[in-house]
């Protein structure tokens, strides 16, 4: 398959390391573009969840994809989130063409862009709440277990799949919304910057609106993720564009199937390592 030119791309909240990420479907779209410039805007790796017990060979080909990225050219930039945190104590590291840092200001045909996750504007993630999100996080991983044992049962009777973990999401965004709408203070602080766009990620909602207050106008965009929506954001040809993937679209790409984990017995590997540091 011809990779599409694409000036800049843009994902988020890809959740690797959890049963809910579309790995695969994760690693056909970057196969399939040849961006100049990929923004991962955060919760890349989820540390909330992360398990040394599950981070299956289809995760690890994601990161396969990004490194093959940095390596063909491509200037990476990796935007912490509030699953990934733990980065931020290394922001402003460069190594090549990759940037890890908390935001991102690009100028792009002569308009000035702002990326950033998004969670520093939601309440729901600082002080005692972040318990509860962390908790929140962990049920959100049962979740979609549960309905995937459920569309499981559900194929097999010929019956439609349903989303339960969709709509609790959209539930709970919706709620967090009319506490506070980072959306909103983003797309303020923005306008009053004089920037042009503003991207974010965090809230799993794929979204492009413009918004006017009496200061201005900016667009704001968010990337969505790749647990439900698989989205991503796309410039080329001078506009932003929200890319959807649809399986029927790369029927030509190889979705490799997970390869068997080595049987490797931590304790022997350590005492031979230990005998050759003597």
């Amino acid at each position: 398959m011809e990779k599409r030119p694409v000036d800049v791309a843009v994902i988020s909240d890809a959740h690797l390391g959890t049963y809910g990420c579309q790995a695969k479907k994760l690693t056909a779209y970057l196969k399939s573009i040849s961006p100049s410039i990929l923004i991962l805007n955060g919760d890349i790796i989820d540390g909330w969840q992360f398990s040394k017990s599950y981070f299956p060979a289809s995760h690890m080909n994601v990161i396969k994809e990004i490194v093959n990225c940095i390596s063909g050219g491509t200037r990476v930039f990796y935007i912490t989130g509030n699953h990934d945190e733990a980065l931020r104590r290394y922001s402003d590291l460069r190594i090549g063409n990759f940037v890890l840092t908390d935001k991102l200001v690009l100028e792009i045909d002569n308009k000035m862009t702002w990326i950033f996750h998004g969670d520093v504007f939601d309440n729901a993630t600082k002080g005692s709440a972040r318990f509860w999100a962390k908790l929140g996080s962990s049920g959100y991983g049962l979740l979609i277990l549960t309905n995937w044992l459920i569309n499981s049962i559900l194929k097999i009777a010929g019956r439609d799949r349903i989303s339960l973990s969709k709509s609790v999401m959209e539930g709970v965004n919706k709620a967090i919304a009319k506490v506070n709408d980072f959306e909103a203070i983003a797309a303020e602080l923005a306008i009053e910057k004089k920037y042009d766009y503003v991207i974010c990620g965090h809230v799993h909602k794929p979204q492009k609106r413009e918004v006017t207050n009496e200061s201005g106008k900016v667009t704001y965009l968010n990337s969505g993720d790749w647990v439900e929506h698989c989205t991503a954001l796309e410039y080329y040809k001078k506009e932003w564009t929200i890319f959807e993937f649809d399986e029927t679209a790369f029927p030509e790409i190889k979705i490799e199937k997970e390869t068997p984990q080595p049987n490797v017995i931590t304790d022997e590997i350590s005492y031979y390592i230990n005998s050759l540091a003597g």
